[in-house]
C-alpha cells in the first residue's frame, strides 16, 4: 500500500469494476476520499457507499464506471487550462468528470470552469 488513499481506493474500484464485482471494502479511508466518493455518487459512477466507523473502513456498491484514477502529480491548474487537462484525461468531450480541488472544496470541472476558478487536479472518472 501506499501513502496515498484516494489513489489507492480507485485503483481497487477499477480492479474491482473489471473483475465483475458489485461491490468492494476498502480499508483506509480519508475525508478527501469520502468527498471524492460523494461527487461519483452524484454522477452515478458508484451506487452507494457506507462507513463502518469501528472498522474504519469503506464498502461501496459499484455503478456504471468504466475508468477512475487518481490524477499524479496533482497538476495546479489556473482557470483557462482545465480544457487542457480535459482533453488529456478523459475520453471525449461530454464525457466524464474531473475533479478539482479549489479554495471552496472539490468540484467537478464543468463547475470551476462555470465559476472561472482554478485549483488542484485530484481524480478523473468516467
Amino acid at each position: 500500500m501506499s501513502q496515498d488513499i484516494v489513489a489507492d481506493a480507485l485503483n481497487m474500484i477499477k480492479n474491482a469494476a473489471r473483475a465483475g464485482k458489485k461491490t468492494v471494502k476498502v480499508q483506509r479511508i480519508s475525508n478527501l476520499l469520502v468527498e471524492v466518493l460523494k461527487m461519483m455518487k452524484t454522477k452515478k459512477a458508484i451506487k452507494t457507499y457506507k462507513i463502518n466507523g469501528e472498522e474504519k473502513s469503506l464498502t461501496i456498491s459499484i455503478g456504471d464506471l468504466t475508468e477512475c484514477k487518481s490524477i499524479k502529480p496533482r497538476f495546479t491548474v489556473k482557470k483557462g487550462d482545465i480544457e487542457k487537462y480535459m482533453r488529456r484525461y478523459l475520453p471525449a468531450h461530454g464525457m466524464g468528470t474531473l475533479i478539482v480541488s479549489t479554495n471552496k472544496g472539490l468540484i467537478t470541472h464543468d463547475e470551476a470552469m462555470e465559476e472561472n476558478l482554478g485549483g488542484c487536479l485530484v481524480a478523473y472518472f468516467y
